[in-house]
């Protein structure tokens, strides 16, 4: 595991932008393409506005990329909460990327057949691939939870499935990717921001054995996880 510890949000997002340019320029001088997995949120926008912007748009391949989605709430695309719409309207659009090299979680089918058709192109894509993406993006929320993996769900259970649909009263229907395919990936970052985060991320960093929040489930397999978190988010860890 790495942490990346920086002064404030801004900071964060400056450094995470950093990172991944140069994590797709290395990738690039030895694969075809790059292939990364965005989540939704509002600390992730800012990410997604950064990128969007100079310096860091001039410096990737988008053309080379394909994107997906860690998870999606069950509503339209045009709908506001929809996390493709966000990363379409603060990234996606202001960029050269072929509109056959996004690959959108569908909501307009139910979200069992949804699961199934992303599932479909997943391991159409990976299955003879060493490793699955090149790099996933996640968040964490105050419960600990991280894509669409809630405390207490019955599919965390699930060590097989790569995708997965969420039933929930609070936080409504969703379809979501499982650790089995995050922790295949070749890196994993999770963006942290916020003091309301602290005391959450403290337990999830510091008690991994007990497997108290579905953040601590993802672990790559070759060690390859970054948290980049602002030092209001860092105050209860030792580091």
């Amino acid at each position: 595991m790495h942490l990346h510890i920086y002064k404030d949000a801004e900071e964060v997002t400056t450094a995470l932008a950093d990172w991944i340019t140069e994590l797709i320029r290395k990738t690039l001088e030895v694969k075809e393409g790059f292939t990364i997995a965005l989540s939704g949120g509002e600390t992730p926008k800012k990410l997604y506005q950064k990128l969007a912007s100079a310096p860091f748009c001039e410096k990737i391949k988008w053309s080379r990329l394909h994107i997906f989605w860690g998870d999606e709430r069950y509503v339209p695309f045009n709908d506001e909460r929809n996390n493709a719409k966000m990363a379409y309207d603060n990234l996606l659009s202001k960029v050269n990327i072929s509109s056959d090299h996004v690959h959108k979680i569908w909501t307009d089918i139910t979200p069992e057949e949804s699961a199934k058709q992303y599932a479909k192109i997943l391991h159409q894509y990976f299955n003879d691939r060493q490793t699955t993406f090149d790099l996933v993006l996640l968040g964490m929320g105050e419960d600990g939870h991280t894509l669409s993996l809630f405390p207490g769900s019955k599919i965390l259970h699930d060590q097989l499935s790569w995708v997965n649909a969420v039933h929930s009263k609070e936080k409504g229907e969703r379809i979501t990717l499982m650790p089995s395919v995050v922790n295949r990936s070749a890196s994993v970052a999770f963006l942290v921001t916020g003091k309301n985060k602290a005391k959450v991320l403290q337990e999830v960093l510091g008690n991994s054995a007990l497997n108290n929040y579905p953040a601590q489930l993802i672990q790559p397999l070759n060690s390859e996880l970054h948290w980049f978190i602002d030092e209001s988010a860092a105050k209860y860890l030792k580091y």
